[in-house]
């Protein structure tokens, strides 16, 4: 009798969990970051950044205008503006002890960005992303500089691509 009762209660406590992990999907709304009916593209289409003043910088706007744009530039008059910094750290990880060099190193490029609206200024969005490419150091300087540069755009695009990410995002709200 009582191995009965507790399958009865076991069933029903079942039945009740598939039935409230249903409704709490059913509450979930998926959809596409850029879809046309949210009407994101065109409010990134209306988004201007700020000026660069290092190289690093350049990179990180060039491909946040390229990402908001889909390749059109920036619009003559934006209701949105983002405002960023950027930096890139080059650091050396595999040590040669002998001639205390580095074979290989990381750059990382990191991004403080604010989303702001142009109508009263008031901020949408605020954050920090930031992305690592690796690196092999050459024993030619030239080839060396060269690889670290190539290693900071990869990390500068790859941390553009989060900021964009974040701004479509929030503009989708």
């Amino acid at each position: 009798m009582s191995f009965n009762i507790a399958f009865r209660l076991a069933r029903g406590a079942g039945i009740t969990a598939i039935l409230a992990s249903t409704i709490a999907l059913a509450s979930c709304q998926v959809r596409p970051l850029y879809s046309e009916s949210s009407g994101v593209a065109g409010k990134l289409a209306s988004v201007s950044f700020s000026d660069a003043t290092s190289r690093i910088e350049q990179e990180v706007r060039n491909r946040l205008i390229f990402l908001a744009s889909r390749g059109a530039g920036e619009p003559a008059q934006a209701d949105y503006k983002v405002e960023f910094s950027a930096r890139s750290d080059v650091i050396g990880t595999l040590l040669v002890e002998s001639s205390d060099t580095s074979q290989a190193g990381r750059a990382t490029v990191s991004i403080d960005y604010t989303l702001k609206s142009n109508k009263d200024g008031h901020v949408i969005k605020a954050g920090n992303r930031y992305a690592t490419a690796l690196v092999d150091f050459s024993a030619q300087e030239f080839a060396k500089q060269r690889a670290i540069r190539d290693a900071e755009n990869r990390a500068a695009r790859q941390a553009a691509e989060f900021v964009g990410a974040d701004i479509a995002a929030a503009l989708g709200r």
